[in-house]
């Protein structure tokens, strides 16, 4: 009789994750290894470890489902910095400028006129940390090493932009947005529309296809239930190949 696969259980679905800030999204697919036993787990589109909200991860032979997962579009609730720009393009990157917002920012009328240019089929440059591979080296290496990855710009879709608060410092926006679409990028580029640097200054994805966040578990909770051999009850109700 053949042996077992190491790593390999009878767990087979998808859960949806809150993940909480400071951690990356392998990390929780790593602890949710160590608490199940499964060695099959994978996510379906990285967060980076600075955001919260929904993470889709799909155990065992659901992990077949993954690259379809990642293509759906997502929606994030993003707040944007005005007057620093950063190495990261988010909060936790080294200062590269630093400036004075204008007082327009706090006017929603001039807000929305920014927010609709970037609304449809745009070009965007990725971050320079990001987890894009050039010959194999993912970009975010590159650049901790000091060098600049020669990464290339690329089309993708923002659906929505909604103006939820604005400042004279900052703009709390909603945006739905398809694969690949950067929101670190998304607030760099805004900054440079209105003239002023600009950074990411919080993140929490509110979407992923189908799924809210309202429908996710936090993490500390699934690592329990797989810890007590529970984990299948919170699988979503999928069809999934075995």
């Amino acid at each position: 009789m053949g042996r077992a696969r190491r790593g390999a259980t009878d767990l087979n679905g998808v859960l949806l994750v809150d993940k909480p800030t400071g951690i990356t999204s392998h990390d929780v697919v790593d602890c949710l290894r160590r608490a199940s036993g499964e060695g099959r787990i994978g996510h379906a589109g990285t967060l980076d470890p600075m955001a919260t909200g929904l993470l889709v991860v799909c155990v065992g032979p659901a992990t077949k489902l993954a690259e379809h997962l990642t293509a759906a579009d997502k929606s994030y609730l993003a707040r944007i910095i005005f007057g620093t720009s950063t190495a990261t393009d988010d909060r936790e990157g080294e200062v590269l400028e630093q400036a004075t917002p204008p007082a327009c920012l706090a006017d929603p009328e001039y807000v929305q006129s920014i927010l609709a240019a970037f609304v449809g089929e745009i070009s965007q440059m990725p971050p320079q940390f990001s987890a894009i591979k050039l010959d194999g080296v993912p970009a975010y290496r590159l650049a901790r090493q000091g060098r600049q990855a020669e990464l290339k710009a690329r089309q993708v879709r923002i659906s929505s932009l909604e103006l939820l608060a604005a400042t004279a410092d900052s703009w709390d926006i909603s945006a739905d947005v398809s694969k690949g679409t950067y929101i670190r990028s998304l607030a760099r580029d805004i900054g440079q529309a209105v003239g002023c640097p600009a950074h990411l200054g919080e993140l929490r994805r509110s979407a992923v296809g189908q799924w809210r966040v309202s429908q996710a578990q936090p993490l500390a909770e699934l690592e329990a239930a797989a810890r007590a051999g529970s984990l299948t009850e919170h699988f979503l109700e999928l069809a999934v190949g075995q």
